[in-house]
């Protein structure tokens, strides 16, 4: 009896190995056959904004290196990014479908609202930070002559108030006015655009008196003469804007945020297939012709691991749930 029993354990454990050898050699096949037809990369935000370029170069470079295996751009805008960021998370965790995040979608909005529809912290795996961005506080000339913080403050001062323009409620610029409105001693009157083109233009029409642009947006209406930057909210200058002396230039050295985009995958996405994405993204990041056209937009290339970019998400997330805190904003 002994003798069978023992028996039976040694075939259920020679089962259970040659099952776990089945997995990993299925798991091996399939990264190795990985992308095996076109993958689908959800951008949260309209076609022309900061995440939708990024999204475009990258996905342009990742179907070069998988010889020629399309990626396609699948815009979701709506919701400062959840409507794209619920359906990432309800994917299937095969590859096919991966995500461009930006910080508001993981690190802001479980701080700004009571029930989401996803879980940041359950409901994806990170694959890679790609980009981080600075915010650049611009202004229509035409309407707004102060050309550094100081005088802009001053001049708000006058009008009686600090209107500011926002991509969109829970965002990071959201919060950036009122970081800035601690920074300087004002209450901002935040102005939410429903897409970065409204809000553009009520700078334009002189509805409201600046906003927070992440670089990549900034650098192209800057360059066009079309906004005045006052000043950058980096630790470093703007590499594409050298002639924008960062906050802490100015006086305000407690004024630092940013925001990155990254790639994340739906959770349960196997570990293989992750490194993959890992491997050929940080691939695309380190040549000189992708490097290049992403500095050219305005952004600073990085390109983390995996856990790294965990790690950037969790930093984030405890950062800007304080900034959230300070100002009572909740959505629901």
């Amino acid at each position: 009896m002994k003798n069978t029993k023992r028996l039976q354990r040694r075939a259920a454990l020679a089962a259970a190995a040659g099952l776990g050898w089945l997995a990993a050699t299925g798991a091996v096949a399939q990264t190795a056959g990985y992308p095996a037809k076109t993958v689908r990369m959800l951008v949260g935000f309209p076609a022309g904004t900061g995440p939708d370029v990024v999204a475009r170069l990258l996905a342009q470079k990742l179907s070069e290196t998988w010889g020629g295996v399309g990626v396609v751009v699948d815009n979701k805008p709506g919701a400062a990014g959840l409507i794209a960021a619920s359906e990432a998370a309800r994917a299937p965790a095969d590859g096919y479908t991966i995500m461009l995040a930006e910080t508001g979608q993981l690190s802001i909005a479980p701080s700004t609202y009571r029930k989401l529809s996803y879980d940041p912290g359950k409901d994806f795996v990170p694959v890679s930070q790609v980009v981080s961005s600075d915010f650049v506080l611009l202004v229509n000339p035409d309407k707004v002559k102060a050309r550094n913080v100081q005088d802009f403050v001053a001049w708000t001062q006058q009008q009686k108030g600090l209107f500011m323009a926002t991509f969109g409620a829970g965002t990071p610029g959201h919060f950036g006015a009122f970081m800035f409105g601690d920074a300087v001693g004002m209450r901002p009157e935040v102005v939410h655009y429903k897409n970065t083109s409204d809000a553009l233009g009520g700078i334009f029409s002189g509805d409201v008196q600046g906003v927070f642009a992440s670089a990549g947006m900034a650098v192209p209406q800057v360059r066009a003469g079309k906004l005045a930057a006052l000043g950058s909210t980096g630790a470093v200058r703007v590499e594409q804007l050298p002639q924008v002396p960062t906050m802490k230039e100015q006086g305000f050295g407690n004024l630092e945020f940013g925001s990155w985009f990254g790639i994340v995958a739906p959770a349960r996405t196997s570990p293989e297939v992750v490194a993959r994405l890992n491997a050929d993204i940080l691939k695309v990041l380190q040549s000189p012709d992708g490097r290049a056209k992403l500095q050219d937009a305005g952004f600073r290339v990085t390109g983390t691991s995996p856990a790294q970019f965990a790690d950037i998400i969790a930093a984030d997330t405890a950062k800007w749930g304080k900034a959230v805190a300070a100002t009572g904003f909740k959505a629901d």
